[in-house]
This record gives structure tokens, C-alpha cells and sequence, in this order.
């Protein structure tokens, strides 16, 4: 599928040099970043690292020290939040519990020049669009907290912003009504076309929702790219084990391009134009290693013991240790990767605790950092 950053488009969200200080504390250092109209975008990483400010210096809630931001071909860099065009959902929600679920919906609606019944038809969709079209006399309190966030969407969604920000909007809701709702809010957004910026510590999230993610870290962007260029080629050491599981193996580049790690010599297909004799993290999925059919001639095949095996229910996820092997056995430590063995495997090949096997590490799956 084509995304809206891949359109050709002109930026619809351009921030450039966004700046932010909370005295000697720099939150946002230097952030550049352009989004296409309809796009979603989530903010990936830790807590701290400036996500949230970034969200609310796009907003106006906490203005940037330094930078500009225009949305629409407008600079909104020293405008105040009412003077934006933006919808929000706070991860609290913040709902009124006094007002009934149609007079939240309906609240930034009430005062201007909308009348009352075109007021209550705008309500009346936006409660059906978001699954609640029976909910409108009920009270807060009177929801789950799925329902609170849904009602929280629609108020978001009734002035027809054209950006949508989402603060974890889904951070206090329990596992299942999590991964149910966000392919909700996706399905919403792609039926409004309304760009969307999402705040996330969730990997699973941004993978399964965005468009694109923007992977930040100590106030910097680390990578911008689509989900499976984030997760299959990651642009750091940091996002690489940040984003799904990993295994880093330390050691250093030798003059052919291969890898020496303790007794393991690897071949890599792509060592980012490192030199010889640098000091390397090679890095490899856990889904990647290869265990079926692996030949005695099989490039990077290492002879390993199952030390640890962990049921994860659908798969088991294994803690393989190296054993040395020839003239120089026992001249490094073992070394530990960690794989995903899935059901199937492991009733095929019976592979339990402490049992030997052979396996790969196939040269173009692995990914090689300058360590730091």
C-alpha cells in the first residue's frame, strides 16, 4: 500500500529545529520532521524521550524554546492551542463527569455558531462512527474504560481538526481491549483521512497502527521509516534493540568483511562500510535463526546447546550457549543468542533443555553497529 509519505504530496506537519528546555534540561535537541496529509504517525521510545513534548510543542500546550512548526502551509509556531486546528485524546481521557456522554462529545460544539439540532445530528454521528449510538445519556462512570476512550475519540473528532493527537490513549486499558481498539482507531482514521500523531511506549502499537514511526531517544530522532523498515532495518544499535527482541553479539571486523566474535567468525552480507579492525555489535532476530535443515557447510553454522527455554504459549523462546569446538576449544566463553523455536519445531525436532543442535545465522539477517 502506498502511503501518504510516499505520495509525493507536500508536507502537511513540517517541524524543523524544534528546540525545548526545562532549564538546563534539554528535552527536544534539533527535531526535524515533515508529515503528508491523512498520514499516521506514532512517536516510539522510552519514557523521557521527548515524545510527549514534542505532541504537546505541535499543539501549543508547551511551546518549543527554539524552531517553528506550520501545519497547513501555516506557521502555528507562536500560536496558542485554541487558535489550532487539533483535536486531542489525553491518556487520562479527561472527560467532564458531570456532563453526559452526548454533552462531552458535543462540548467544544456548544457556544459558536453551530445550532442545537445540527449539534445533536453532529453528536449522533460521531457515536455511531466510534460504536456508541445508544450511549448518549449515559454519564462516564457509567462506561468501561474502552467506552470512555471511544467517547474521548469522538469529542476529539467533532470539530473536524485536521490533526489528530493522541497522548497513550490506550496506555490504562487492559491487554485485550487494547489490541482490540487500536485496530479501531485505525479503521476510524483510514475511513476520515485525518493525519494523526500517536504517542506510544508500545512497540506493538506503532508496528500494527502507523504508517510510519518516528523512533526518538534523549531528545533526538534515531529513524523515521515505515514499520517493517524500522523493524527489519533499523538505522541504530538503540532501535534495534528497542523494537522487537534481539540478540548483540560484540566483536570486531576483519579485513575480508566478516566478524570475529570470541571464537565465531561471521559472515556478514552488509557491514555499512566500516573499516577492518573496528569494533562491531552484530545483531540478529530471534525469529531469524535458522534450525531446520542446517548442512555441515551452511554459512555462519555454530554448534550450540539449548540452555533456557521460555513458553510463551504459541512459541518457546530459547537461550542457545556455543560450544567451542576444534584446536581452540575453550579459548573464548560461550556465547549466548536467543531464538524463537514455534510449536511445530519443537515437537518435530523434540528439542529440549541441554540438548546439542546446529545452527545459522544467515549472513543477510544480520545487522552490523559501530560500537560505542
Amino acid at each position: 500500500m502506498t502511503t501518504a509519505a510516499e505520495s509525493g504530496a507536500p508536507a502537511y506537519l513540517s517541524v524543523r529545529a524544534l528546540g525545548k528546555r526545562f532549564g538546563d534540561f534539554e528535552a527536544l535537541r534539533g527535531v526535524s520532521l515533515d508529515m503528508r496529509q491523512g498520514e499516521f504517525v506514532c512517536f516510539l521510545g522510552p519514557s523521557g524521550c521527548g515524545k510527549t513534548t514534542l505532541l504537546r510543542a505541535i499543539a501549543g500546550l508547551d511551546p518549543q524554546t527554539s524552531g517553528t512548526i506550520r501545519q497547513g502551509g501555516v506557521d502555528v509556531s507562536l500560536l496558542p492551542p485554541s487558535r489550532r486546528d487539533f483535536g486531542i485524546v489525553f491518556q487520562s481521557y479527561a472527560l467532564f463527569p458531570n456532563l453526559s456522554v452526548a454533552a462531552n462529545v458535543g462540548y467544544g460544539l456548544v457556544g459558536g455558531k453551530t445550532g442545537r439540532a445540527a449539534i445533536a445530528a453532529r453528536v449522533g454521528d460521531l457515536l455511531t462512527l466510534v460504536g456508541l449510538p445508544d450511549s448518549g445519556a449515559k454519564y462516564p462512570a457509567q462506561l468501561s474504560g474502552g467506552q470512555q476512550q471511544r467517547v474521548a475519540l469522538a469529542r476529539a473528532l467533532a470539530m473536524s481538526p485536521g490533526l489528530l493527537l493522541l497522548d497513550e490513549p490506550l496506555s490504562a486499558l487492559d491487554a485485550r481491549v487494547r489490541v482490540r481498539l487500536r485496530h479501531e482507531i485505525k479503521a476510524l482514521q483510514r475511513t476520515l483521512g485525518v493525519t494523526t500523531i500517536m504517542v506510544t511506549h508500545d512497540q506493538e502499537e506503532a508496528l500494527t497502527m502507523a504508517d510510519r514511526i518516528v523512533v526518538m531517544n534523549h531528545g533526538v530522532i534515531e529513524q523515521v521509516g515505515a514499520p517493517d523498515e524500522i523493524y527489519r532495518r533499523p538505522a541504530t544499535a538503540f532501535v534495534a534493540d528497542f523494537v522487537g527482541a534481539m540478540t548483540f553479539l560484540d566483536g570486531r571486523l576483519e579485513s575480508d568483511g566478516t566478524a570475529r566474535v570470541g571464537d565465531l567468525r561471521l559472515v556478514c552480507a552488509d557491514v555499512d562500510g566500516l573499516a577492518a579492525g573496528t569494533a562491531v555489535r552484530v545483531a540478529i532476530r530471534p525469529e531469524d535463526i535458522q534450525v531446520r535443515g542446517v548442512a555441515a557447510t551452511a554459512v555462519n553454522r555454530i554448534a550450540v546447546e539449548i540452555a533456557d527455554l521460555d513458553f510463551l504459549g504459541a512459541f518457546c523462546r530459547a537461550t542457545l550457549k556455543t560450544v567451542s569446538t576444534g584446536p581452540s576449544a575453550g579459548a573464548s566463553p560461550p556465547v549466548a543468542i536467543v531464538a524463537d523455536f514455534s510449536s511445530n519445531l519443537m515437537r518435530d525436532l523434540d528439542l529440549a533443555v541441554g540438548k546439542p543442535i546446529a545452527i545459522a545465522l544467515p549472513a543477510d539477517r544480520l545487522r552490523v553497529f559501530a560500537a560505542r
